[in-house]
């Protein structure tokens, strides 16, 4: 008997079939081994490779004494759930419960983790049901598993009263609940309960208060939770270190962002991916690209979200070679264009001056966006194509314009002229005007010696809390033009109120496919003296 066993054993080891598998199982059940359990686990571990047959698998634990062990029964229903059926999972459950089995405190943890797979809500909160009925809440593991399941099913609300009533809580416990509010975007929350955890936080607990923090913009919190980092001895863990360059860069604080970054002891994409697209976002597109380029030259091949933020980097620095050379690599490395790409290099090219390629461009894109139509259309009226943007406009069938696409019409108008079209146009947006409308009307205005229209802007930026310099700016100079000395004081006075500065100018130029930036009385560019001596023959020779 015992060398059937091994026999057969062997056999189901190397079964692939379900047809084989029967011939097989007939033999188990004519020798009478059905109940060995490294016959039944054997059996089990087969069946549970695809819950297409879970039917069958339920027949044969029928045979089985489950009193006597409830590891196959739970082996089956991990089985299942690790697989792509977790709805199976619960019939699996309900059809087992019903021939006799009674669940103990590892077959709930299972059951919960099919029924997050599916956000199983009802069926979840029947386990929460039998949880209470056996006795199994005192249970840790089980109940950090509901603490799991209510967190990913967005029920915060039922995750936190759980974890309330813990009778013990670890660090799994405290991580769950932290990182269930993140998830569910209660970020201010998540902080607030990190801060009260009383047990010694885990990589994951940090991982999940620092995003909080970053999305939050907490710097203070976030500095704090990083200090308690390094403490732990964790400040060298990549997922950790990710997530803390990410939070700087939420939080705009670019310095510490690479200080991080630079002591990282290795970097995958995301650290690299962080801090390139941070660059971006706080208005920093040298820097973007110069840490490009020390990507590249690391042999580190870029992803689609890096490329697109390198090409937003080449549209605000005005940087078209780059940009076409970034064009060029995403198709020789082959690279399938996403809506991000595509609309990136719309942006680029129409920004960079090249209109006919940014049309180019949004012909090949296979499909786009409300933001690919807004570069396409803000490109146009940058270069005065008003009749391509009209026409472009009346395509937006299937979406409803935003506030950018106002925005673009309004720009047209303007440098046609029409600026009572452009204000018709202005008062019938469904939501309030931006400044980039209210500067192309100012500028219209300005050209036409407008001073009424002017003031009628006025009123509106009295109501509203713009930072931007250059409207207020523009308005001063139309007062002042106007001779209208009082509301060109005013606005001087508003600024001053609003503590607002007027931004100093700034030209860009490429040279050798590197952007150069300069700013109104600037003297720290590397090569400031050779510049000015080769101003000073410029001069002199003219």
């Amino acid at each position: 008997m015992q060398s059937l066993k091994w026999v057969l054993l062997d056999l189901l080891a190397q079964c692939k079939t379900m047809t084989c598998f029967k011939q097989i199982h007939g033999k188990i059940e004519t020798s009478g081994l059905a109940c060995n359990d490294l016959v039944a686990t054997n059996v089990v571990k087969f069946l549970g490779k695809s819950a297409t047959h879970f039917d069958y698998a339920c027949e044969f634990l029928k045979q089985l004494d489950c009193r006597v062990s409830s590891f196959p029964f739970n082996m089956l229903i991990s089985s299942y759930g690790n697989g792509e059926k977790s709805r199976e999972v619960v019939l699996v459950y309900r059809k087992i419960v019903r021939d006799g089995f009674a669940p103990d405190m590892f077959t709930i943890p299972a059951v919960l983790k099919c029924c997050v797979k599916f956000l199983g809500k009802g069926e979840g909160r029947q386990v929460h049901g039998v949880v209470v009925k056996m006795g199994f809440a005192c249970d840790v593991y089980v109940e950090n598993s509901l603490v799991h399941f209510y967190c990913v099913c967005g029920e915060c609300g039922d995750a936190k009263k759980v974890f309330d009533e813990m009778s013990v809580r670890d660090v799994v416990s405290w991580t769950g609940l932290v990182s269930g509010h993140v998830k569910a975007g209660l970020y201010g929350e998540a902080v607030e309960l990190f801060l009260r955890m009383d047990v010694k936080p885990n990589a994951a607990s940090f991982v999940s208060v620092v995003v909080a923090c970053g999305r939050m913009g907490y710097l203070n919190v976030g500095k704090g939770v990083h200090g308690l980092i390094l403490k732990h001895s964790l400040g060298m863990n990549l997922v950790v270190g990710n997530a803390v360059v990410d939070m700087y860069v939420k939080c705009e604080s670019l310095c510490e962002a690479k200080r991080v970054f630079d002591e990282l002891p290795e970097r995958d994409i995301v650290s690299w991916t962080s801090l390139i697209s941070g660059y971006v976002q706080c208005k920093r597109p040298r820097e973007s690209l110069d840490l490009f380029c020390e990507m590249q030259s690391l042999g580190i091949q870029p992803d689609k979200i890096i490329l697109s933020s390198v090409l937003s980097a080449c549209a605000s620095l005005g940087a078209l070679d780059y940009g076409r050379w970034v064009h060029e690599y995403i198709d020789r490395k082959g690279i399938k264009w996403d809506v991000h790409i595509g609309t990136a290099l719309i942006d680029m090219y129409a920004k960079c001056g090249c209109i006919n390629m940014a049309l180019r461009t949004f012909s090949e894109l296979p499909g786009g966006n409300v933001s690919t139509w807004n570069a396409l259309l803000g490109g146009l009226a940058m270069h005065g194509h008003g009749d391509e943007a009209l026409k472009k406009f009346e395509e937006m069938t299937s979406l409803s314009p935003r506030l950018e696409h106002y925005g673009c019409m309004v720009d047209l108008l303007c440098r046609a002229g029409l600026l009572d079209e452009a204000q018709k146009l202005i008062n019938t947006m469904p939501m309030q005007p931006d400044l980039l409308i209210l500067g192309a009307l100012l500028s219209a205005c300005k050209a036409k010696d407008d001073a009424e229209l002017s003031q009628e802007i006025l009123d509106r930026l009295l109501h509203l809390e713009w930072e931007d310099s250059g409207v207020y700016v523009l308005l001063s100079n139309i007062f002042a033009a106007n001779k209208r000395w009082a509301d060109a004081t005013r606005i001087r006075r508003l600024m001053k109120k609003r503590g607002i500065q007027k931004a100093p100018g700034a030209s860009v130029i490429e040279v050798d496919g590197k952007a150069h930036e300069f700013l109104v009385g600037d003297t720290s560019h590397p090569q400031n003296e050779d510049i000015h001596e080769v101003l000073d023959i410029l001069a002199n020779t003219s």
